[in-house]
């Protein structure tokens, strides 16, 4: 017998290293040039929306029409402005916007700038919504950059429109202008340095913040591990593994001493640890979410298992570290490792299909753009991260700062929060690439496509109580998307809606003012039920979610114990990790 010889793959085109070098520069080099944004996608989503309302003759006669009654609102509201019974306003703001608040908004000719500017704002937002045949990723970026124009040209940026702006010129005698333009200037050299920005000065690491006493007690390339000195007589026998996010430096959760969610958490007699991640540089570029997984998550576990002997460990992840959390978690249970007694996750999102805003940064044409902006640099930096944030909500993290500071010449009072949001990291290149394509993209960890070890994981297979937190306002994980987790596992979950947004309602200590949530438990293997019949039957309280946190974990803990020995010390905490910059 004969046998056929065996095909040979067809050799590769020598210049496909090339071509693909070529093309990435030149897409970084455009990715530089719009600050990430996708010149494509915005074209393509332009065009769909203009081509369908070219041709929609209802939409168009329905958008005459509504031009029509709000000239009629404004002219009515002038008309009768004098009149104390029927002045009401042509159009009311929304909840969240605050910029037209003084009474100085309501006097001849404010109050004719800021309701034609509040009207035009509405029947944008009805032009570039419901239009027969546009998709609906291409509806929501253009209304998201119609919104941004309009609030470039919003009548508070300019001191011609703007009143309160104009009184402040004549009580400090032009004064104020002065001020801001020292601090602009002061903004701009921290901005050249590279050392951050003037208002995160106060508040250091080791210092003013992450001043919880304890040591870090394992590293390796990519974290260090901080245990955490106890500070009663008797501990839970379940230590606790705190995942944070790599995008956030970890003293989010360690703050000043009366805003310590660590220092709460063991004074609540808890042995706590904590994962402070390395800031990637380009050397790190090829670190996947795998790695995170496995010298991150696994490895901490390890380290706490070899130092306290505990035999089961309850772990939280906010964020971007819930998600990692998840799959590790997964992966565990699919692979028969019951070290988890318990899972909390906060603002952490498992299912990707409804993101929220951020969705308008993913498509293939935007994910192109930052691939190759990464790959040329290893890495995304922090600024392009937590610019695309701040367009989320450009009026009151841009515009109004803005006008604040550089033309009223008053600087915001720093914070704790304020300076740990200004102290960015960076996020190496295979893992964003991987977590934006495979998470906010495909949604493969919902649709169990997942691999971990080269086998799919599925989040069905989690079977410990679940504690999980959404917070109302969230711009990064909106709590509708993070509440899928319910429909992910069977589970017990008890699901928290709390006041705040992303970070403000997560550091929500007991006796913060005007705190409140929301709580319901969906026993394991009970119905999953919508976010709005869920929120229709949660149970409102006061006060902060850290106290119904507290007595969830206790009553999933064991009978305290004499406090574990601490571990080999490397050095105080917070460690090195922390500082990078």
């Amino acid at each position: 017998m004969t046998l056929k010889p065996t095909a040979q793959p067809p050799a590769p085109d020598p210049l496909d290293g090339v071509a693909e070098t070529m093309d990435r520069a030149a897409f970084a080099a455009i990715a530089q040039a719009t600050h990430g944004l996708s010149p494509a996608t915005m074209t393509q989503s332009f065009a769909d929306w203009a081509m369908h309302l070219a041709v929609s003759p209802g939409k168009q006669a329905q958008l005459a029409a509504k031009a029509g009654r709000k000239m009629v609102r404004l002219a009515d509201y002038l008309t009768h402005m004098g009149d104390p019974q029927d002045g009401r306003p042509a159009i009311e703001p929304l909840p969240q916007d605050h910029r037209f608040d003084d009474p100085a908004w309501k006097h001849w000719p404010y109050n004719l700038f800021s309701q034609s500017f509040l009207l035009n704002q509405q029947w944008w937002h009805a032009a570039t919504t419901g239009v027969m045949g546009v998709t609906k990723h291409h509806e929501a970026v253009v209304s998201f950059a119609m919104r941004q124009m309009l609030d470039t040209l919003a009548p508070t940026n300019f001191v011609a429109t703007n009143p309160v702006l104009q009184q402040k010129i004549i009580d400090t005698k032009g004064r104020c202008l002065i001020e801001g333009g020292k601090l602009w200037l002061e903004d701009v050299k921290h901005l050249l340095r590279g050392d951050g920005s003037a208002e995160n000065s106060a508040f250091r690491p080791g210092q003013e913040v992450a001043i919880t006493p304890g040591k870090v007690v394992y590293r390796n390339a990519l974290m260090e591990l901080i245990q955490y000195a106890p500070t009663t007589d008797q501990v839970r026998p379940e230590p606790v593994l705190i995942v944070p996010a790599w995008i956030m430096k970890y003293y989010i959760l360690d703050l000043a001493p009366d805003h310590s969610l660590i220092r709460w958490l063991v004074g609540q007699g808890y042995t706590v640890f904590a994962i402070s991640w390395h800031n990637p540089d380009s050397a790190d570029r090829d670190r996947d979410m795998d790695d995170y997984r496995r010298m991150g998550v696994i490895a901490a576990m390890d380290a706490i298992a070899a130092t306290t002997g505990a035999r089961g460990i309850h772990a939280l992840g906010y964020c971007l570290g819930g998600t990692l959390l998840s799959i590790a978690a997964a992966a565990m249970a699919r692979d028969g490792d019951d070290r988890l007694a318990s899972l909390t996750l906060l603002a952490a999102q498992t299912e990707f299909s409804e993101p929220g805003e951020l969705g308008l940064f993913i498509d293939e044409a935007q994910l192109n753009l930052l691939d190759s902006m990464m790959w040329s640099r290893g890495y995304l930096d922090s600024a392009q991260m937590g610019g695309a944030f701040q367009m989320l909500r450009s009026n009151d993290l841009v515009w109004s700062r803005i006008l604040k500071t550089y033309l009223m010449g008053e600087r915001d009072q720093p914070s704790d929060l304020m300076a740990w949001n200004a102290d960015g990291t960076r996020m190496p290149y295979a893992m964003h690439s991987q977590y934006l394509r495979q998470l906010f993209l495909n949604d493969d960890l919902a649709e169990g496509r997942y691999l971990v070890d080269g086998r799919p994981i599925s989040l069905s297979a989690i079977k410990q109580p679940m504690f999980v937190v959404g917070t109302e306002t969230d711009h990064v994980a909106p709590w509708r998307s993070v509440h899928k987790i319910h429909w992910l596992t069977d589970a017990p979950i008890r699901f928290v809606l709390t006041s705040g947004g992303h970070n403000a309602g997560i550091v929500s200590e007991p006796g913060h003012p005007h705190r409140h949530y929301r709580m319901m438990d969906r026993p394991a293997g009970a119905p999953a039920i919508g976010p709005d019949e869920w929120l229709a039957r949660a149970e409102a309280h006061d006060g902060s979610w850290w106290i119904a946190w507290g007595e969830w974990l206790g009553a999933h803990s064991g009978a305290p114990v004499p406090p574990p020995p601490m571990g080999n010390a490397i050095m105080d905490a917070p460690g090195n990790y922390v500082l990078e910059h």
